[in-house]
């Protein structure tokens, strides 16, 4: 085969992990009903698409794995799922804990981002209000000294 014709699924076209991301999750419904995968789910989705870049996959597969639905799904899951939907392996205690505590980091990281941010807001609100102050009063100094 001619390495430069594009194929049915135009790899050329994907450039990007979340490009990767998307032609996984349009062509393997695991992927988009974010069902926990098949450990070496990788291989499967190569075997059937030899042509997908493996330098983007593992980035997509790891974004993938590392979103919020994926961590809730693996969280509550009972078994992993290869691409064709069957069942693989179970998902162990450990690997639950694992997706719980992730999501646990993750919400804690947002809730200390959000937490900074409105410290950050409610300081330059502070600084804003003192400086009109300094202006108001150096106004009130100018025209009790009769400059305007």
């Amino acid at each position: 085969m001619d390495n430069t014709t594009p194929t049915q699924t135009a790899p050329a076209e994907i450039r990007s992990p979340k490009e990767m991301l998307k032609a996984l999750r349009a062509a393997f419904p695991v992927f988009a009903e974010f069902k926990p995968l098949a450990i070496g789910i990788d291989k499967q989705v190569m075997a059937i698409h030899p042509e997908f870049d493996k330098k983007l996959l593992r980035p997509a597969m790891g974004f993938h794995t590392r979103s919020i639905s994926y961590l809730k799904a693996m969280q509550n899951a009972s078994n992993r799922f290869n691409l064709d939907g069957t069942p693989a392996d179970p998902v162990t205690a450990e690997q639950r804990d694992h997706a719980a505590q992730q999501l646990r980091e993750h919400f804690k990281a947002g809730a200390e981002k959000r937490r900074a941010e409105k410290a950050a807001a409610a300081a330059a609100a502070a600084e804003a209000a003192a400086e009109e102050e300094r202006t108001r009063k150096l106004a009130a100094l100018a025209s009790k000294f009769g400059r305007k």
